[in-house]
């Protein structure tokens, strides 16, 4: 073979080895170009068909989510926070009102460093009216300061623990005499931005009062401590913007600082407070704002 030859299959050789390596180069960094995009918010509101009254459920799933800045869920001007219940996943609650108006609610969700805006129907509801005639003595407009201060700041916890699990349970075994949303009028006036926050339970004077989840007792209030409309209360802090409130007891079995499980004694029905007869009044809170309780009893919400 020549020299000339033999340049000339080198030159070749080399040309074929280039060849190869710029298609494996492309092959090889192919896959990699795919994984780039970054995957978009997964979001998912519950229930599907709301109306005025339901907790609205807001599931963020996350890629990598800073734990130090946990995701967030912005309505109007009011923002809402999203706690873990799952690696990489949060949930945030949205309470809704009869003092609403319904129609399209746009959720504004930020998270893992991205946004995503959400539309969601919120349907009316007609809530019964009821016409209270309260005895000499006793207002519904009557609470003095210290009481509203206690059960304000009560209903405003937001702690991190989730302490509830499954379906809440009914705290009295005693008929419903109310349910919640009731509008009302008070000695014949109609109380105006009211309605009833609640659900109410005809027990009688003694009959037990039971923790519809686990939490911790954040509230203790007597009528002897000023407590003139909620009269003998108990609250209980189920974690994460979730509280429960009960009314008129007759008798206190907690303090300040325990921690009841399901179903545990925490009372006793009675009349304290603004109230014309035996009943337990039981109120569910949500991020600061009464909603049904209905809904919490007959799903789980995570």
């Amino acid at each position: 073979m020549t020299i000339e030859n033999r340049a000339r299959n080198s030159q070749n050789w080399q040309v074929t080895r280039y060849a190869k390596n710029l298609l494996l180069g492309i092959f090889t960094s192919f896959p990699v170009a795919l994984a780039l995009p970054v995957e978009a918010l997964q979001v998912k509101v519950s229930p599907s068909n709301p109306q005025l009254g339901d907790t609205l459920s807001v599931m963020i799933d996350v890629d990598n989510q800073d734990n130090s800045r946990q995701p967030t869920v912005v309505v109007g001007e009011k923002t809402y926070p999203a706690f873990a219940v799952a690696p990489n996943k949060y949930r945030a609650f949205i309470p809704t009102t009869p003092l609403e108006t319904a129609g399209t609610r746009t959720l504004k969700i930020t998270g893992d460093g991205q946004v995503k805006n959400l539309a969601v129907k919120l349907r009316s509801r007609k809530f019964p009216v009821q016409r209270i005639t309260l005895p000499p003595g006793k207002s519904a407009d009557g609470a003095t300061e210290h009481e509203l201060t206690r059960v304000a700041a009560f209903k405003a916890l937001q702690t991190p623990e989730k302490h509830w699990k499954g379906q809440f349970l009914a705290p009295s075994k005693a008929r419903i005499s109310s349910i919640y949303g009731v509008r009302r009028y008070y000695n014949g006036k109609f109380a105006k931005d009211y309605y009833h926050r609640g659900v109410d339970y005809a027990g009688a004077t003694g009959s037990p009062v039971t923790a519809p989840a686990s939490g911790r007792v954040a509230l203790v209030g007597t009528v002897s401590q000023g407590f003139r409309v909620h009269g003998n209360v108990v609250g209980i802090d189920h974690g994460q913007g979730v509280t429960s409130i009960f009314l008129h007891l007759s008798r206190i079995n907690v303090k300040e600082g325990d921690f009841v499980k399901t179903g545990q004694l925490i009372g006793a029905v009675g009349s304290t407070g603004a109230s014309t007869g035996p009943h337990l009044h039981w109120g569910l809170y949500v991020n600061g704002q009464s909603v049904d309780p209905v809904p919490w009893r007959t799903k789980v919400f995570e």
